[in-house]
Order: C-alpha cells, then sequence, then structure tokens
C-alpha cells in the first residue's frame, strides 16, 4: 500500500477544497468559515430527544409504528457518528495523507457530524472526527452532537441555498448561525396552526415553518453528491473524483419529474396518520423517518455491538431496520429474466437480462458496494455443469480477481464462457499511477463503472461525472435500464433438460474494501475487521432470481 511522504507537503492546505466561495455572512457551509468566537459554544442545535417527546408514538391506520424519532435512531442517517466502517476508513485516510488530516476530519465530518462540524466552524475552529468516535478517547465538547448523527435539527434547519448546484455538493448545505435559540426556524412539508407552532416553540425553541424545499431531490444531494481530489505521494493534485453522484445520475434518466428521493427511501404512510402524539392533527402524505436504503449489514452489526458502540436505538428498531432494507432491495431494486437458451455443438447458450428498477445506478453512491450475477447450469442429474459468481461465507465471490489479488479486478462481460468470468456491477478507482486502489484520496478516475443504468440513461450523453467507464461503453446491451449477458457453456455428452439458476446479489461493503483496512495497524481498522469478519457470510444478500429449462 502507497503512503504519502510526510516530507513532502506542498499545496496540501487546499487539496480538498472544492470551487464553491466561502459562506456568506450568517451562514455555515461546507466549503466555510464561521463567525463565531473562539472558546464559547453557541447552541444552533438540539439532540434528537427533545424532538421525540412529541414526534413519538404515532401509529398508522393500519396499527403500525410509524414514529419517527424510532425510526430515526436505528437508521444509518442516526448513526452516522458510530458507523464502524466510516470510523475505519477516516483513519486510513488520515495515515495515508498525514499532512492533510484537518482537511480530512473536516470533510469527513461535515455530512457524518453536521451539528458538531457546524458549531466547530461558526467557532472558528478545526472540526474534528477521531475524539467523537465512541469508545475511543474521552471525548471533545461536541461529542453530545456528533454522536447525534444526521441529526433532526441538522436536516430541518438546512436553507434553500445552492442546492442542485455544484457549489451545494460535497456537505455545501447552509444553515443559520446568526439567529439565536429560541428564535430559530425547524423546516418542515406542512403548514403548522398558531397553537402548535407555540407548542414547538415552547418544548423545542424552534418555530415550525413550511417549506417545500427539504422534500426536493436537490435536498438530498447536499451530502450525497460527493467530490473528492487525488492526491500523488508528494501531495499534489491527481484528479478529481465522483465519489458519490446518485443525485447527478438520477438527473439523467427518466425519473425527474416523476419520482424523487423521498418516495423511495422516506416511504409514505398510507392514509391519514399524526406527525405528532401531541395535539395530534392528522395529515396525509407523511413520510416515514426509516430512511430505507441497501445497507442491511450495518444495522446488524451496530445491534451484536450496541454497547461498544454507545448505539441508543433498540433491538428490535435495528432488526426492523436492518429487515426493511432487504426487503426494499429483494423488491424495488432489480428484476431477472433467463432466455433464448438453445444446445448446439455441445454448447448450451442462454441470455441473462437483469432490469435496474432504482432511480440512480445500481449499486449507487459509496464505492465500497457492489452486485454481481451469480449462474449455475445443472443437467438432468442435477450435476451442476457450471457456475459463476458463487458468494463465499468469507464475503468473497468465489473467482473474483479483485478479491483474489487488490491489484486486479473483472472486467464488464458481454459474454461469459468460463467459471473464472464473473459479470459484476461496480466501480473500480484507480491511483495517480493507474494502480487499482480503495483509498478515496488515492482514486484519481474509475478505470470500470459498469453499474447499472436508471430506465432513461444515455450512455453516449452522460456527463463525465456520471459516465460508463470501461467495456461497459462499447457493450450495445449495456443500456438505460438494463444489461443483457450472453452465457455460453461447454456441456459435452451431458443429458437435457437443462435447468439454468440466475441470481443477483449485492453487498453493501465487498470483501476487498473491508480487506484492505487489514494492512492499517488502528484500533478503528481491528474493530471493523472483526466485526466484517464475524459477520462475513451474511454480508450479502439477494435482490433477484430468475429460472429457465431447455428440454
Amino acid at each position: 500500500m502507497k503512503r504519502a511522504n510526510p516530507s513532502n507537503r506542498p499545496a496540501l492546505t487546499a487539496l480538498l477544497l472544492l470551487a464553491a466561495p466561502l459562506a456568506t455572512t450568517g451562514a455555515v457551509s461546507a466549503q466555510g468559515t464561521g463567525t463565531g468566537n473562539p472558546g464559547s459554544i453557541p447552541s444552533f442545535f438540539h439532540t434528537a430527544d427533545q424532538c421525540m417527546a412529541c414526534h413519538n408514538q404515532l401509529t398508522a391506520q393500519d396499527g403500525s409504528d410509524v414514529s419517527i424519532g424510532y425510526n430515526w435512531r436505528s437508521s444509518m442517517m442516526g448513526n452516522a457518528g458510530r458507523d464502524p466502517y466510516w470510523m475505519a476508513a477516516v483513519r486510513r485516510e488520515s495515515l495515508d495523507h498525514p499532512a492533510a488530516v484537518d482537511l480530512i476530519e473536516d470533510k469527513c465530518t461535515v455530512c457524518h457530524l453536521p451539528m458538531a462540524r457546524t458549531t466547530s466552524v461558526a467557532m472558528g475552529e478545526q472540526p474534528r472526527a477521531f475524539e467523537n468516535f465512541p469508545g475511543f478517547g474521552a471525548g471533545g465538547p461536541h461529542t453530545v452532537l456528533a454522536q447525534d448523527g444526521v441529526s433532526c435539527t441538522a436536516c430541518h434547519q438546512i436553507q434553500d441555498e445552492k442546492l442542485g448546484e455544484r457549489e451545494g455538493f460535497t456537505g455545501g448545505y447552509v444553515i443559520d448561525v446568526t439567529t439565536p435559540m429560541g428564535s430559530r426556524t425547524a423546516f418542515g412539508p406542512f403548514d403548522v396552526d398558531v397553537g402548535r407552532s407555540r407548542v414547538m416553540r415552547s418544548a423545542s425553541e424552534f418555530d415550525p415553518q413550511k417549506a417545500s424545499h427539504i422534500q426536493s431531490a436537490a435536498f438530498c444531494a447536499n451530502c450525497h453528491t460527493l467530490f473528492t481530489h487525488a492526491l500523488d505521494p508528494d501531495g499534489n493534485e491527481a484528479g478529481e473524483l465522483p465519489e458519490q453522484a446518485p443525485y447527478l445520475e438520477w438527473l439523467h434518466s427518466d425519473y425527474p419529474g416523476e419520482k424523487t428521493c423521498q418516495p423511495c427511501h422516506m416511504p409514505i404512510v398510507e392514509g391519514e396518520v399524526s406527525v405528532t402524539g401531541v395535539l395530534p392533527n392528522p395529515r396525509t402524505e407523511v413520510n416515514q423517518h426509516i430512511f430505507k436504503g441497501g445497507n442491511f449489514l450495518m444495522p446488524r452489526i451496530l445491534n451484536k455491538h450496541r454497547a461498544q458502540m454507545a448505539v441508543r436505538a433498540l433491538p428490535q428498531e435495528l432488526d426492523r431496520t436492518a429487515r426493511a432494507a432487504e426487503e426494499n432491495l429483494a423488491k424495488n431494486t432489480a428484476t431477472l429474466k433467463v432466455s433464448q437458451l438453445s444446445l448446439g455443438d455441445g454448447r448450451l447458450d442462454v441470455d441473462v437480462e437483469v432490469t435496474n428498477l432504482a432511480g440512480h445506478k445500481l449499486p449507487s453512491a459509496y464505492p465500497s458496494r457492489r452486485a454481481w450475477l451469480h449462474v449455475a447450469i445443472q443437467d438432468a442429474r442435477g450435476r451442476t455443469l457450471f457456475e459463476s459468481g458463487a458468494f463465499q461465507p468469507n464475503g468473497e465471490i468465489l473467482e473474483n480477481d479483485n478479491d483474489e489479488d487488490g491489484s486486479r479486478f473483472e472486467p464488464h462481460y458481454q459474454e461469459i464462457t468460463d467459471p473464472d468470468q464473473v459479470q459484476i456491477y461496480e466501480d473500480i478507482m484507480v491511483d495517480y499511477a493507474g494502480e487499482v486502489t480503495t483509498g478515496l484520496l488515492w482514486g484519481a478516475r474509475y478505470i470500470k463503472d459498469n453499474r447499472l443504468l436508471p430506465r432513461g440513461f444515455d450512455k453516449g450523453t452522460a456527463s463525465s461525472d456520471v459516465a460508463v467507464h470501461g467495456a461497459a461503453e462499447r457493450d450495445p446491451d449495456f443500456v438505460g435500464g438494463s444489461d443483457r449477458v450472453r452465457y455460453s457453456v461447454d456441456v459435452g455428452s451431458a443429458e437435457s433438460p437443462f435447468r439454468v439458476v440466475a441470481e443477483l446479489w449485492y453487498q453493501p461493503i465487498g470483501y476487498r474494501w473491508a480487506m484492505n483496512l487489514s494492512e492499517y495497524d488502528t484500533q478503528e481498522s481491528a474493530q471493523f475487521l472483526s466485526f466484517f469478519n464475524e459477520m462475513s457470510s451474511s454480508s450479502g444478500a439477494l435482490l433477484a432470481r430468475a429460472e429457465g429449462t431447455l428440454r
């Protein structure tokens, strides 16, 4: 593993800064410096427990619990500050690039610890990550805010500024830091009458205000569109990388005008339900705060190590969040089809077509995620004649070059003829020298990005931020919404009927992304690797399955 040379530090003070300007007066943004005085701790936020007093004990018409606070505290948003994989990744980046530690901590806290980071910047302090990791160190003055993760009064105070714009990406949200507590505004989707506004102001010190911007896709893009800048060993900038860009992928699809982020990730409660247990006022079109996504693994890790990670959510809440993620993956992400089976000259040919149902690439966002095809062919006696892409108990994909050797990777395939070829939908980064890496600040560009495209995505007109890379660029069957792979297998003299079973699998943290952390002798790496290894056999999930038979 390459390391940045600490003695070579030119230009490091600006390497992670993007093109966005400094924050405007009276606001803190991801790229800004604050307006506060060092040493005094201003109050811009409350932790979620103050909101939960009124926004829990909520029941839908079907009897299900849709309490905003309970759903949030078991989500990845509520646990953004105690995610052990994030903690290990931040430590890795700081060791790889020791001269840029301050900037790394700033960039890594802007979206994972937004309340602590905003407060630090407003005070003129350097935002810190490491002192706020649960179990490591005594903690700092903003640890309580940090451990509340992406909390209620962070999101609901984001202003309608720079949303969907380049300078608003990478945590470029704007939060007011001039208005004193007691007169601050919390934005929501509903009008609130005078009586209930007084109750909320009395209970939380925030005045509710209806604002449509919090229900826009651009609102989510503040933190879910992220650009990093790669470094070479001399500390020079070596390229800009769209580390994650689901919002831009969505923009280049058929979904704008049809569906935004919230209906999928914050599903609407059927019928009427009150958003508060105090002075109930039933509403329609209420979004649940479960933040349903694809990370089923981390809630289970947090549940198993709840004491060690200072987890507040109850076991049943984390279990529900994990099951909701798996249900979302199984129902709403993809379909498979097996077709065009034929036999000639001892070879069985079959097409496997996968359709992406998501409004962005599949998988999307953080590049540790991957999906892949597992295809097996059996003869009349039930013998397996061919198998590609089998998931292994240690978290590997059998015969995946990248899992076997971190310097290699599987290309995109139009046709697969051998079991050691595996169709993996993923993005692969390379550094300034063209070597494969899982280090974000080594990642200069993508050498492969064949993640499944959303419906309507035109790879020929896609911008560089969401472009297809590698052999998938030239594959006529890799198009917006789907991909088709031909499997051509030598079955020899085996007897029919032949049964083809195709599965699409998914992992939120790929084996190589986890194992590369073993090269770092840190508490955070050791902790996460122990968690991953004990749960590796359940680190993959089945998204879709299809069968075909040739008689």
